[in-house]
């Protein structure tokens, strides 16, 4: 796992969370100039998914174990807040839970917070690997129809913004560190009711994911600040970087 961080020592820390199969820098490299000036931004690379190492992604639980230990190490065990895109959620839902280190603001972006049994699991594993895979590793889909679909759909903005987000051909990731992150996310269980002292979690929640989402929040979480968005699934942080992070700068109340 890899850190980059932004901005001022002294300022406020503020982790983002890249979500499933994201490379760190196409996820958030629109964001990080607009909030570097308020923050000391720090990036997260996940094992397995960055360029300058020889890893591989093991769990979700182990992943947060050492999200814990550089927040420690680094930020004397305090962080002002943390970011998840889409299963990044999942990762500040887990940090609040475990209640290691202290976290004022802990917000998911639109994170689905999908979990199963682990007969189900390796079932979706082993349907939406095939599917992903060719376009983590080369950046294109390996099925022709898939691809020819691909295309199609770029003429939407949100689907072009979406792409760039998730990043180009990344052939040093292995299929197996795409399917661990797959698998542990859909296995790990985030409990409900989650409460921690000091730490506010807000939502950014995008209506036309579906109402069942919300339901999740308010399963999870015992007193989330939910932030209703009439969008589609980060589609605030891929097309709207600027009000993206005008909304995140407001709730982690960094303005120094």
């Amino acid at each position: 796992m890899k850190f980059y961080p932004f901005g001022p020592e002294d300022a406020p820390v503020l982790l983002l969370l890249p979500g499933t199969c994201c490379h760190w820098k196409s996820n958030f490299q629109k964001v990080i100039p607009l909030l570097e000036g308020t923050f000391r931004v720090v990036c997260v690379s996940y094992d397995g998914f960055d360029e300058t190492e020889s890893t591989r992604f093991p769990t979700m639980l182990e992943e947060t174990e050492k999200l814990e230990a550089y927040i420690r190490d680094h930020c004397g065990g305090h962080i002002r807040g943390a970011y998840g895109c889409s299963l990044g959620g999942s990762f500040v839902g887990l940090l609040a839970a475990r209640r290691n280190i202290r976290m004022d603001v802990g917000i998911l972006g639109s994170s689905d917070l999908d979990q199963t049994s682990p007969f189900a699991a390796r079932l979706m594993t082993g349907l939406m690997l095939p599917m992903i895979y060719p376009l983590i590793r080369d950046g294109k889909f390996g099925l022709h129809l898939l691809q020819k679909r691909m295309e199609k759909e770029l003429s939407d903005p949100y689907t072009a913004a979406f792409l760039e987000l998730f990043g180009g051909a990344r052939p040093y990731i292995t299929k197996e560190s795409c399917k661990n992150q797959l698998y542990s996310d859909l296995v790990t269980p985030l409990p409900d009711k989650i409460e921690a002292p000091g730490t506010e979690i807000h939502i950014f929640y995008a209506k036309k994911m579906g109402k069942k989402y919300r339901d999740r929040y308010l399963r999870h979480f015992a007193c989330p600040i939910i932030h209703e968005q009439d969008l589609r699934h980060e589609e605030l942080l891929a097309c709207r970087p600027e009000s993206w992070a005008q909304l995140v700068k407001a709730v982690a109340g960094g303005v120094r």
